[in-house]
This record gives structure tokens, C-alpha cells and sequence, in this order.
């Protein structure tokens, strides 16, 4: 009786077998056998193992039948209780009765504490019952709950570890798929590569066959011009050269009488001195009739009646003078630093004198006399202002 009555839910509970669960309504390949004919599932590594049933439970035993089983029991010893507690009282009445009654009070008192203990046992009993009910029910959903998870737990890895297998192999549907699109996308990408690097071929060929034939152009007009530019240069000095021997023959010194060579014969020792002739009249040195200037300038503007009219050149235009490279080029000649020269000025004579330094815009001179220096710019060089000469062919 004392080992019923200190049987707790919880070791029930944990005396029951674990509860059958089926699987979700996806992966049910055939019906649901009846609840006497299931097997239990195999122990789960994350959880421990069930404690071994104690001989009186049946393997068959479902939670709900156990908990009706403990109530049951538990009303059985409530019961015993009872009849143990009434049992007393009549023997208590029965023995106050055969007394004289001198102990009735404490008879009586004994019989109330009795009562008094077993209404607390049945009260502890109810709430013992209410508390193992409700214990049981929440461990019953949590067991339940955690079972169904280890199961989705084990079902999902053993899913993944076949598509992982399957991955490794190469027959993963998944797999297959995306790599099909890429190699879509490989082809699609190699063949607009194709077409652009095709479209630019032609680009480039075109624009190749553009600026040659534009070059070949530009190569027959510049030849063409500088042809023509040579000749027309030609021209210009062709014509320039005989107005100035034209110019030369009008204006020439044609005055000039050359003396007439004559061979004298030396006079011999006894012959006597020839006397000169007086018929004879010297001819004159020169011409006494002249030309006056506006008479020739009138000849030469019908002489050059119908040429075009060309302009006297400048001094600034008859010389040229530039440096380059550290060299003075001055008259068609290169002069260069400690060259001897000759200065020539308007106002001044000749002077000798040595380059002494070339600049970008000016020319140091050193006069030999006296080592002083003169500063000539190239702007008094083209206009006349100053002259070089080169000592040795002047």
C-alpha cells in the first residue's frame, strides 16, 4: 500500500515506452499501421535512453491509459484509507461503549484528530492528483515535440548528405540545371564576342583603307603644289634676273672708251725722232651728247610696258639673318662664335673684330683694336644697319 501511494506521474511517465509518431503526410509512402502493430522508432543519439518498463506495464500501454491506470490507483488507496480510518472510529465507539465513560473526551478528541488528518490526506491527495496530471500532460506535448524534431532533424540531414552525395557525382538536378545556364551564358558570350570582334575587324579595315586613300590624296595634291609653287618660283627669278640684266644693259656704263691697243716699235739708234701728225685730231675721251635721266626713265617704262609691276626690294628683304643651333646665318653664309669678321656700318668704316658670343636674339662682336664689345640684333642685320663680312674673302 505505501509503495502505491509513493508512486509519482513523473516515474510513470518515464516508465512509459516513447509514443509512435508518423511522418508528415509528404513523405508517407504507405498507410499508417494500427497503433497495437507499430514499432517503436530507434533511440535517438541526442536523447536519452528510456528507462527499462517495469514488468506490470504492458508494451502496448499508451499515456492516456497509464494516467487512468494512476488515478485508479490512487482512488484504490484513498479508499483503504478510508475504511481504515472508519474501522478505527467504530472500534473507538465500540470501546467508549463498554466503558464507564471516563475517557469519552479524549476518545472523542482522538476521533476528531483522525478526521481531521484524513480530510488533509484526501485534499493532498486531489492536489497531487490535479499537479500529476498537469506534469504529465506538458512532459506527454514537450516529448512529443522534441521527438518530432529530431525526426525533421535527422530527415533533413539525410537529405542533405544524398544531395551532397549527389553533388560530388554530378547527377544533382540542381546542379545540372545551373550549370546547363552557365554554359548558356559561356556560349552566348562567346558569340558576341565573335560578333563585336568581327564589327571592329571591318571598322578598322575601312578607316585602314579611308586614311590611305586620304593620304595617297593629300600626297598628289602636295606634290602637285609643290610643283607648281617651284615653277611659279622659278618663273619669278627667270624674270627678275632679265629685268636686272635688261636694267643692266640700259643703264650699264656704255660711256667708257675702251683705249685702242697700239704696237709701238722701238726706235732705232740712228733714226730720228717721228714727229707727231697734225692732220690728225685726238678723238675725243668720251661722248659730248647725253641722254637726259627723264628721256632713259621714259625709255624704260616702255621697255617694261606690259610686265607686271614688281616693287624694289628693301634692305630688310635683301638680307637675311636668323640663328640657329648656336650659328649665325646671315647672307647664304654661317658664322660661329670666335669667327674673325669685318663690321660694317652707314656711318662707320670697316672694323675688324671676332665673334664673341651668339645669343637667341643679338650678337656679341669683340673689336680687335681695343676688346671692346658691340651688340648687333638681328633686326640690324635684315635692315642693312649692320653688315658682316667674313675677313678671309673680304
Amino acid at each position: 500500500m505505501a509503495a502505491t501511494l509513493h508512486t509519482s506521474p513523473m516515474s510513470l511517465q518515464q516508465q512509459q515506452p516513447p509514443q509512435q509518431l508518423q511522418p508528415p503526410p509528404h513523405q508517407q509512402q504507405q498507410p499508417p499501421l494500427p497503433p497495437h502493430q507499430q514499432q517503436p522508432p530507434p533511440p535517438s543519439p541526442l536523447l536519452p535512453s528510456p528507462p527499462p518498463q517495469p514488468p506490470h506495464a504492458s508494451p502496448q500501454e499508451t499515456p492516456w491509459s497509464a494516467i487512468d491506470r494512476y488515478y485508479d490507483e490512487q482512488e484504490e488507496a484513498s479508499e483503504e484509507l478510508d475504511d481504515d480510518d472508519d474501522e478505527e472510529e467504530e472500534e473507538a465507539a465500540a470501546a467508549a461503549a463498554r466503558g464507564d465513560g471516563g475517557g469519552g473526551e479524549e476518545e472523542e478528541e482522538e476521533v476528531v484528530e483522525r478526521r481531521r488528518r484524513r480530510n488533509a490526506r484526501a485534499r493532498e491527495s486531489d492536489e497531487d492528483t490535479e499537479d500529476a496530471s498537469e506534469t504529465d500532460l506538458a512532459k506527454h506535448h514537450e516529448d512529443g515535440h522534441v521527438e518530432i524534431k529530431e525526426r525533421m532533424y535527422q530527415e533533413k540531414l539525410s537529405s542533405l548528405k544524398k544531395q551532397l552525395q549527389h553533388l560530388h557525382e554530378g547527377t544533382l538536378q540542381e546542379y545540372q540545371k545551373r550549370l546547363r545556364k552557365l554554359d548558356q551564358q559561356c556560349k552566348e558570350r562567346i558569340r558576341n564576342a565573335d560578333l563585336f570582334l568581327q564589327l571592329e575587324t571591318e571598322q578598322v579595315e575601312r578607316s585602314y583603307v579611308r586614311e590611305r586613300r586620304a593620304a595617297v590624296k593629300e600626297f598628289e595634291d602636295r606634290k602637285v603644289e609643290l610643283k607648281e609653287s617651284l615653277v611659279a618660283e622659278l618663273e619669278e627669278k627667270k624674270k627678275i634676273i632679265e629685268t636686272e640684266r635688261l636694267t643692266m644693259e640700259l643703264t650699264g656704263d656704255s660711256m667708257e672708251v675702251k683705249p685702242i691697243m697700239t704696237r709701238k716699235l722701238r726706235r732705232r739708234p740712228n733714226d730720228p725722232v717721228p714727229l707727231p701728225d697734225k692732220r690728225r685730231k685726238p678723238p675725243p675721251s668720251q661722248l659730248n651728247y647725253l641722254l637726259l635721266d627723264e628721256q632713259i626713265q621714259d625709255d624704260l617704262r616702255v621697255l617694261n610696258k606690259g610686265k607686271p609691276f614688281k616693287r624694289a626690294e628693301s634692305p630688310s628683304q635683301r638680307f637675311e639673318a636668323r640663328i640657329d643651333d648656336g650659328k649665325l646665318c646671315y647672307d647664304r653664309r654661317c658664322y660661329h662664335k670666335s669667327q674673325p669678321v669685318f663690321l660694317e656700318a652707314r656711318d662707320t668704316n670697316k672694323i675688324s673684330c671676332v665673334i664673341s658670343s651668339i645669343g637667341t636674339n643679338e650678337v656679341w662682336v669683340r673689336k680687335t683694336s681695343d676688346s671692346s664689345k658691340i651688340r648687333v640684333y638681328l633686326s640690324q642685320l635684315q635692315r642693312g644697319k649692320y653688315v658682316l663680312r667674313n675677313r678671309s674673302t673680304s
